[in-house]
């Protein structure tokens, strides 16, 4: 029995050492930085440390050591991103080209780093627009410490801002993170505009080529997703092809609601729960689901 045993480990062992599926394959250079999720972890924290300080990060005594304080933040950001940037480069598919040079991923970090204003007004009316609509929100720091739309937001903004900035993997695996700890799943190539209210959120997929525009308020099951893949001549789903719907502004769509296919929501539309919307709709329109048909069976009439 030992040496059966032994044989079929020997056996598995060959096999997963071997080169079964070469698409799968990886060998890493060991002069070459991998990415580390318990960085990218860390980047997060001080994100939202950043971002919002005093409700994230360690307690800040007095207002006079703010400056001070976000300094080293800031420092600590810097110095993790540039190495995440780097580490991730050999991903670059689409551009081959790319430079892997230390200064390139400080100068891309730099980059990030002068974005974070922008990206902290973003999302402060995030914070106003779920304060406004949602009356069971008795304050801000409530918001900002307890919804899981905000927690998903934070990621999603620095995810975005990262791609836009030509980085790849590292947006879609802090967009996962957020994704896992919410249960809201936001690829980091949708655009998203200000004032946006996920309420409650479990369940809320929002696709990579969606576009939603401003004061737009989606509830817990909302799916904005492809009705159906444009496919390569290879037959398999073609890649960055616009595919997800366009949500104007001031619009709500209700929960567990399916928006599928590249359609246009317009402005100031409604959509009811549990609907199914593969059609653009003009603005100022209202979508409800069918009531329900109520029927009963007498004496087996009808079957």
């Amino acid at each position: 029995m030992e040496t059966r045993n032994g044989s079929i480990i020997e056996e598995t062992i060959a096999l997963l050492a071997g080169s079964g599926s070469a698409e799968c394959d990886y060998l890493p250079d060991h002069e070459q930085l991998q990415p580390s999720i318990e960085k990218l972890k860390a980047i997060v924290e001080l994100l939202r440390a950043l971002l919002f300080p005093g409700y994230f990060g360690e307690p800040i005594q007095r207002q006079q050591s703010l400056p001070h304080i976000l300094g080293v933040r800031t420092e600590k950001l810097y110095m993790l991103l540039s190495e995440q940037i780097r580490s991730v480069q050999q991903f670059n598919h689409e551009n081959n080209h790319t430079s892997t040079s230390e200064e390139n991923a400080e100068a891309v970090a730099e980059q990030f780093i002068g974005m974070l204003p922008e990206i902290r007004r973003k999302l402060c009316t995030d914070v106003k627009a779920i304060f406004d609509g949602d009356p069971a929100a008795k304050n801000y720091g409530e918001i900002i410490f307890c919804y899981p739309s905000i927690r998903a937001m934070i990621n999603y903004r620095a995810a975005h801002t990262l791609l836009s900035l030509g980085v790849p993997l590292l947006p879609r695996i802090i967009s996962e993170m957020s994704h896992s700890e919410t249960g809201i799943d936001i690829h980091p190539g949708a655009h998203i505009g200000e004032y946006f209210c996920i309420d409650h959120g479990t369940g809320v997929v929002i696709g990579e080529t969606c576009i939603i525009g401003n004061h737009v308020r989606l509830y817990q099951g909302v799916t904005l997703g492809a009705k159906k893949f444009t496919l390569d001549n290879d037959g398999n789903p073609a890649k960055n092809v616009p595919r997800h719907p366009i949500i104007e502004d001031n619009v709500v769509i209700y929960s567990n609601a399916n928006v599928l296919g590249r359609i246009t929501i317009g402005k100031n539309s409604i959509i009811g729960g549990n609907v199914w919307q593969t059609k653009s709709l003009p603005p100022n329109s209202r979508v409800l689901q069918q009531k329900a048909v109520e029927s009963s069976f007498t004496d087996g009439g009808g079957i």
